[in-house]
């Protein structure tokens, strides 16, 4: 008796769900690009001055953002713009309306989200303990006592100073470019290194056959900016950004450049 008492309930529980998703579906309006963008552009806002990710090479914006940029624009169907902006003043260019959208090597501020939305990320470019191949975990216990080279006064310097607060030890390298940081391990002077992504990528590219190991220690992922009131430009940006990492062409990007 109790399995028949049960069958009608669930039925009608199977109804309620099928005319929700249905009222969902007659609600959603697919995102609009005349609305999103009524100029006939994509105007995106960059800082050239943060290779490879935006370089002004003599009055011509190059690097990874503007790739990106540019293959965004082509997934919507539209030209890009960029304008040069200095990274101090990139927000308020959003916010005022003078550009779209920023693609500009962007942290994801929480604090910001009250008038900002992001995309998905697009890069992470957290910190990374590097190693030798053959050391053991890179987990900050395992590297305990180890000799630690670092960029002096960066996050990664924070990182690690909150690593011994929570009772790990170092014997402190600090350098003052994180390349002399890579330096040290490649050259057996450092047990482990912990450098950003991007720095890392690029010189890995320079010293092709030095062998180690990297792991990520932090993330900070990258992502792309608009105003919260610009939800179909958002939509039709995050959805082209899928597409992109769906096509391998967001890798290809990311790899040209690193």
């Amino acid at each position: 008796m109790k399995g028949k008492a049960e069958m009608p309930s669930r039925i009608v529980m199977t109804a309620i769900v099928v005319l929700l998703l249905f009222a969902m579906w007659r609600h959603y309006e697919p995102p609009n690009r005349d609305i999103a963008f009524p100029a006939g552009e994509i105007v995106i806002g960059v800082d050239g001055s943060f290779p490879p990710f935006a370089l002004d090479d003599g009055g011509r914006l190059r690097g990874l953002d503007l790739d990106l940029g540019n293959a965004i624009a082509a997934e919507i169907g539209l030209p890009a713009r960029f304008v040069n902006i200095s990274y101090y003043g990139l927000y308020d260019a959003l916010i005022s309306g003078e550009v779209d959208l920023l693609i500009s090597a962007l942290r994801i501020d929480p604090a910001r989200m009250d008038a900002l939305r992001y995309t998905q990320p697009y890069f992470d470019n957290g910190l990374m303990t590097v190693t030798a191949p053959f050391l053991g975990p890179l987990n900050p216990a395992a590297l305990d006592g180890g000799a630690l080279a670092y960029e002096y006064a960066s996050s990664a310097d924070s990182q690690i100073r909150a690593w011994e607060a929570e009772g790990h030890s170092y014997a402190r390298m600090p350098f003052e470019l994180p390349r002399h940081a890579l330096d040290a391990v490649r050259l057996s002077q450092a047990d482990a290194a912990l450098i950003d992504a991007s720095t890392l990528y690029l010189y890995a590219r320079e010293h092709a056959n030095w062998d180690h190991r990297r792991e990520f220690a932090t993330r900070e992922p990258f992502a792309i900016a608009l105003r919260l009131d610009r939800d179909d430009a958002w939509k039709l940006v995050d959805q082209s950004l899928s597409a992109l990492k769906e096509s391998g062409e967001l890798a290809r990007i990311v790899g040209y450049w690193l």
